[in-house]
């Protein structure tokens, strides 16, 4: 027995050091393994954020069309209160619906329920049963098949090439020009519902695409700057408009278009030229939209951290696919909120599920000498106009028109 007592003994002596060295060896490389998950995953998530997204997949289902009602299958989209739109036959097609009508939201599965709706008309295509998009811009089109107003179309020189944009002149020429700057891999059509209102108050309105929209030129990286390369071709529009008669200038930016308002005026050599500003929805803080993006995909909030710093990161540009380094700290406009010289209106939806009005009214709360927010309760994300299109008109022209005699 004290032989195998002592055999096992030199045998625990001999293997123990090995064995510990095997599991300190195993430790690291789980550690390892897990910090290269780690960032493979921000990085995965850093390249969605700065990629355009150009082909949307159908998120609606056409269930039944029944002379100017369309049945569709119940989600959050579809039950909003308002009016939108619905792109058909792979986007090719287009309808405009009205309000819910009706809904049944009583069967056990979600698949099942079901919501009825106006059809305002049908722009092209053939609305039927079917897979579709919803289009939260309502209109489609140009100005002039959309709304029926006059406009051009025109060219804007960037730094980055020829810009094309619509210029739709008003009834009678003031020298007061209004540009218009949509969202991310949004369209030029996001910006038609504003026009109406526009063209009654006499603003000559430019809608310029920017760089790496589709039928603009693309960036050397092919990617969104997230504002900090996309001002250039806000300037561009304020050197348009200076040149063809602009006396003061308005910039109106919806969502990731907001960012890049605040990026022009806080670079360009032209924002002497801006008046005021109109801001719907805007991305006030790159870094706060991420962590919320995070926190709806069920990611820890240290990934978008980890995100945000690659993306600011010269050495992780080749992961990121970027040119050049984004740097999100000078995408807070709250803590840069001293800087700011602006009069600006902005509109943010407190339901907002994609662009937090957090930062929104963090701003104007630190400079309420420029800033006029009007929060929202209901809608989803840059469609206030939408739900209540009187409403949205009439605190946007309130502010446009505050200091005419």
């Amino acid at each position: 027995m004290s032989r195998l007592a002592d055999s096992a003994r030199h045998a625990a002596r001999a293997t123990g050091p090995k064995v510990a060295a095997t599991a300190a060896v195993g430790g690291v490389g789980v550690a390892v393994t897990s910090a290269l998950a780690s960032l493979g995953a921000a990085t995965y998530f850093a390249r969605r954020v700065v990629t355009p997204e150009h082909e949307k997949k159908d998120d609606t289902w056409v269930l039944a069309v029944e002379g100017d009602m369309v049945t569709l299958r119940a989600a959050p989209h579809t039950l909003s209160p308002g009016r939108y739109g619905l792109w058909l036959e792979g986007g090719q097609g287009h309808a405009r619906l009205g309000e819910v009508l009706s809904q049944d939201l009583s069967p056990r599965r979600a698949i099942d329920r079901t919501v009825t709706r106006e059809v305002h008309g049908i722009d092209s295509g053939v609305l039927e049963p079917g897979p579709a998009r919803w289009n939260s811009y309502y209109y489609a089109g140009d100005p002039g098949s959309a709304l029926g107003l006059d406009f051009d179309e025109v060219m804007v020189t960037s730094d980055i090439g020829e810009l094309p944009a619509w210029r739709v002149p008003p009834a009678t020429a003031t020298g007061r020009w209004v540009i218009l700057v949509h969202g991310r891999s949004a369209r030029q059509e996001e910006t038609l519902r504003a026009l109406p209102l526009l063209h009654r108050l006499g603003y000559t309105a430019l809608v310029p695409k920017y760089r790496n929209d589709l039928g603009a030129p693309p960036s050397s990286d092919g990617r969104y700057n997230l504002g900090m390369s996309e001002w250039r071709d806000v300037e561009a529009a304020i050197r348009y408009a200076v040149g063809h008669g602009a006396r003061d200038i308005v910039l109106f930016g919806w969502s990731m278009g907001g960012a890049v308002v605040l990026q022009t005026l806080n670079r360009s050599e032209l924002s002497g030229w801006v008046d005021d500003v109109v801001l719907d929805c805007p991305v006030i803080d790159w870094g706060d939209v991420l962590s919320h993006q995070a926190d709806l995909n069920r990611l820890p909030r240290s990934m978008a951290l980890l995100a945000s710093g690659l993306m600011g990161r010269r050495w992780a540009r080749p992961l990121v696919g970027v040119s050049e380094p984004i740097d999100l700290t000078v995408a807070n406009w709250v803590t840069r909120a001293d800087e700011l010289v602006h009069p600006m209106l902005i509109l943010h939806s407190r339901t907002d599920a994609m662009v937090p009005y957090g930062p929104s009214e963090r701003l104007a709360a630190r400079r309420p000498d420029l800033v006029t927010l009007h929060l929202w309760d209901g809608p989803l994300h840059c469609r206030e106009w939408n739900t209540d299109t009187a409403l949205w008109e009439q605190q946007v022209g309130d502010f446009l028109t505050r200091d005419r005699a």
